[in-house]
């Protein structure tokens, strides 16, 4: 489907095809929100990959609990290669492990998830990818939506451009996460976050 086609659905409402959206799912907390704006107008997958998440423990703590959400909202959930990619992300973020927060090593890091849901959406026929980041109050969506935008035009797919945060999403997405029992993790991922 052409990205002209796309815009057309997108501002369609009555139109009884849903695009198929797959949504880059960060963590479960940050994926309830977006789930609720969004269910009505999509059909839409969650992709969890996250090879930034340390130590595994955690991934494994996040991961159960974006499957908790998938079984409570019935919206199926997929999940990416953690073991295969984790020296990869190391590999591409080392040199970048002393810079504060929200600088060029969170950029890396949202590309390389950004790319590998890109290139999943396309391989397996969806219409277009969107992620959960810009939901927290942490990260800057204009960067995050100019990096998805980039891979949009990499990959010839469309990407949904968001602020999730936005109308108080953050404290919405919280509220329902503890209505929910969702755990909340108290640090980004990576173990560079960790430290400081």
């Amino acid at each position: 489907m052409s990205k002209k086609n796309c815009s057309k659905n997108l501002n369609n409402p009555d139109k009884l095809y849903k695009l198929k959206m797959l949504m880059h799912v960060c963590c479960a907390n940050c994926a309830i929100h977006p789930l609720n704006i969004l269910k009505d107008k999509f059909d839409i997958t969650m992709y969890f990959y996250n090879p930034n998440i340390h130590p595994e423990e955690e991934y494994q703590k996040r991961l159960s609990n974006a499957e908790k959400v998938s079984r409570i909202t019935k919206i199926p959930l997929i999940t990416g290669n953690y073991i295969h990619d984790l020296k990869k992300w190391f590999k591409l973020t080392e040199k970048l492990k002393d810079l504060p927060e929200g600088q060029e090593r969170c950029n890396k890091c949202f590309k390389i998830r950004l790319e590998k849901t890109a290139l999943f959406a396309k391989k397996n026929g969806f219409d277009i990818f969107t992620t959960t980041l810009t939901i927290s109050p942490h990260k800057n969506q204009q960067t995050i939506n100019a990096i998805g935008n980039e891979i949009s035009q990499k990959f010839d797919i469309s990407f949904f451009i968001a602020d999730f945060k936005k109308q108080d999403g953050f404290k919405k997405t919280m509220q329902l996460s503890k209505e929910l029992k969702i755990y909340r993790q108290n640090y980004c991922g990576c173990l560079y976050s960790i430290r400081k």
